[in-house]
């Protein structure tokens, strides 16, 4: 799976905040990113918003990062606050997007329904790096519990709720691409990463289906995010193919970390533009730590 050289033709970026907690400088200086590689290119950003989880999501969180992110100069050009042509901008307003792609992969035998319960279920919805405590929240490599049996036919349901529902992954397959930022990357599938959730019992999608759903749907050519969803990526890959998607260009962040090297959180409320703002910083002190990263060229190799 080989990524396409960088064009500036037709360029579309997005911005995909989780209306879970108050943006930090981390997410600031990803999404101006994403931004300045739209304006770079004369493309369209998108704002997403990602309240997929129903626990975890607030009213509150979705006004604040609206405001958090004009405050530090943005701009986008469609998204829930805007409009646009691919709406609704909203994860919660798009069910029957997901609906769609799920009962494909049902057809194609590619997705079987999961009986275990595991702790990690409950932040499914959320990107592996939205842990409520900060930590790495990748999701564990799966052993296979409630996996069929090469060649089983496909399972029947007319619906995803009451189970989870785990993606088959083709094990020992190397997922290879090029990051536009990080490089060569390469993951093995039931190694680095085992049979991942795409819906959860308690009927909300996860995140990678969504992701994938959303960035095809939307038109997104360019993904601009955290180091900390490479391997996200590489599920991801394996969704599009299932779906005949073709891939967007990634564009993979380094991560900002704290005096201890730990890399910054929704924990971090100090570090938050919300924090910031009200202790007197101005968006243009923010900015200017984040200008030796924007508009790096294609890595090759």
């Amino acid at each position: 799976m080989t990524l396409p050289a960088l064009s500036d033709k037709g360029y579309r970026g997005r911005l995909a905040p989780s209306p879970t907690g108050y943006l930090h400088l981390g997410h600031a200086r990803t999404f101006w990113t994403a931004a300045e590689r739209a304006r770079a290119y004369g493309g369209t950003l998108i704002l997403r918003n990602e309240d997929l989880d129903p626990q975890r999501s607030r009213a509150e969180f979705v006004a604040a990062m609206l405001e958090d992110l004009r405050w530090l100069g943005l701009s986008w050009q469609e998204g829930p606050d805007v409009g646009g042509p691919l709406g609704p901008y909203a994860q919660s307003e798009r069910r029957t997007h997901y609906l769609a792609a799920w009962r494909a992969l049902v057809a194609g035998g590619l997705v079987y329904p999961c009986a275990c319960s595991r702790r990690d279920l409950a932040r499914a919805a959320q990107a592996p790096h939205e842990s409520a405590d900060g930590a790495q929240d990748d999701e564990p490599l799966y052993p296979g519990t409630c996996r069929p049996p090469a060649g089983a036919p496909p399972p029947s349901a007319a619906d995803p709720r009451g189970v989870n529902w785990r993606f088959r992954v083709p094990d020992d397959e190397v997922i290879a691409f090029t990051d536009e930022y990080q490089g060569a990357q390469a993951f093995t599938a039931g190694r680095d990463f085992g049979d991942f959730l795409i819906w959860r019992r308690d009927d909300v999608p996860a995140y990678q289906l969504a992701c994938v759903v959303d960035d095809n749907a939307m038109r997104v050519s360019e993904v601009v995010r955290g180091t900390d969803l490479l391997k996200s990526t590489a599920r991801q890959l394996l969704l599009m193919r299932a779906l005949e998607i073709a891939p967007p260009r990634y564009y993979h962040c380094d991560l900002l970390t704290d005096e201890h090297g730990r890399r910054l959180a929704k924990r971090h409320d100090a570090l938050s533009l919300r924090a910031l703002r009200a202790a007197g910083v101005k968006p243009e002190q923010v900015r200017v730590q984040f200008d030796q990263l924007v508009l790096r060229e294609p890595t090759t190799g």
